[in-house]
């Protein structure tokens, strides 16, 4: 898979928790929000803790909760396979990582996928990944 400059918004990506929160409550820019729906028109993937995290918070609005849950059910979940466990463990022990950003990261590198992130300062430097910010899609 080559890799993305941050424009090229039709190769296939994992994406993290804050870029379906974002791109669900339409808070990107309009570009943005265009190459993120194409994107996810294309067929997108998420780790298991993406799944987690985004289903986990209840907005106390149940149409809000309800279209979340249906745009997770569309996703591709990766579950939390041996070689993602030993991969998140190989960064921890390089690097002070949370625990959920670990295997977010370790899924990506596993799955050689680039990873949609606003969040790219606790992603940076892990050798092998790339980090896009959604709101910069263009």
């Amino acid at each position: 898979m080559p890799a993305s400059n941050g424009t090229d918004f039709y190769m296939i990506y994992l994406l993290d928790t804050n870029a379906i929160i974002d791109y669900l409550a339409g808070s990107m820019p309009p570009q943005a929000m265009a190459a993120m729906h194409t994107i996810v028109n294309g067929g997108f993937f998420i780790s298991v803790i993406t799944k987690i995290e985004t289903l986990g918070f209840a907005s106390g609005n149940a149409a809000v909760d309800a279209n979340t849950a249906a745009f997770v059910s569309l996703a591709t979940v990766f579950e939390l396979t041996p070689d993602v466990a030993q991969k998140a463990i190989d960064l921890k022990r390089v690097r002070k990582i949370k625990t959920p950003d670990g295997i977010i990261a370790a899924t990506a590198l596993v799955h050689n996928l680039p990873l949609l992130s606003r969040n790219t300062k606790d992603f940076k430097n892990i050798v092998g990944l790339t980090v896009i910010d959604p709101h910069t899609l263009a």
